[in-house]
């Protein structure tokens, strides 16, 4: 017997049936959503991108933790999902969220194999996959509206990939757990240096998680990334317009 493209398939645990919340959270999604909940608990684990003892509480961990993050995302706009993983949180994002044009990056090969699988399957047309590092993009990924996180990084660090990434007045939205005010703290200056001139820390999700689920909003102003990065991302869409110059001569 064979499983998801066509890979032996191996015991795992049993993937729960959907909550009651998950009729709630995600609505005429929900057939899709069962589908890539099924695929993160029979691929995922056996390509090491979700642990087996994480399947009996996907639904509530996981998805539910990850969509409620609608919550905090504007209408129509762009998003990066820094560190996409298997796609938490931006493939339950964009099944509910058709409005939004949403990139999932990720640099590991066989993590942005399993998205761009994912992607095709549940005809995400509004999803892109890039492999690399965030710190890569400056010049060849589009600034973006939002930049969204999950269990990727500290903060301060995280801010370091993801802030620079953003248009003028974006925001960095990440979900985090019980240490974010203290990270907030810690961060404070690094986020200062980064443009950051707004960070809160909000709960989301009443009637869908409890607990609820805790993001960081972090709003840049005029200048993402500082001044530091200013310099580099010059340079790098400066490289990036000569490259794309220098392939029209070539045709």
């Amino acid at each position: 017997m064979t499983g998801y493209a066509g890979e032996p398939q191996e015991h795992t645990a049993e993937l729960p049936p959907a909550p009651e919340a998950a009729h709630k959270a995600f609505g005429d999604s929900l057939p899709a959503v069962r589908r890539y909940a099924e695929l993160l608990a029979d691929a995922g684990v056996r390509r090491g991108l979700l642990g087996p003892r994480e399947v009996p509480r996907l639904w509530e961990r996981h998805l539910l933790n990850c969509v409620v993050l609608s919550e905090a995302v504007p209408e129509g706009v762009s998003v990066c999902d820094v560190g996409s993983g298997a796609g938490l949180p931006g493939i339950p994002l964009a099944l509910v969220r058709p409005d939004l044009e949403i990139t999932l990056l990720e640099p590991l090969l066989r993590r942005t194999t399993f998205l761009q699988e994912v992607v095709e399957l549940l005809g995400l047309d509004h999803v892109t996959v890039r492999r690399g590092r965030a710190e890569e993009m400056l010049g060849t990924l589009t600034p973006v509206h939002v930049v969204t996180a999950r269990a990727v990084a500290p903060l301060d660090r995280l801010a370091g990939w993801g802030v620079p990434l953003l248009r003028p007045y974006g925001e960095m939205v990440a979900l985090k757990g019980d240490t974010a005010e203290e990270e907030v703290r810690t961060a404070r200056d690094a986020l200062h240096k980064l443009g950051v001139v707004e960070t809160t820390v909000e709960q989301i999700g009443r009637g869908v998680v409890d607990p609820l689920s805790t993001v960081v909003r972090a709003r840049v102003g005029e200048s993402p990334g500082g001044v530091r990065f200013a310099a580099r991302r010059a340079k790098a869409e400066k490289a990036a317009r000569r490259a794309a110059r220098g392939g029209r001569r070539g045709r």
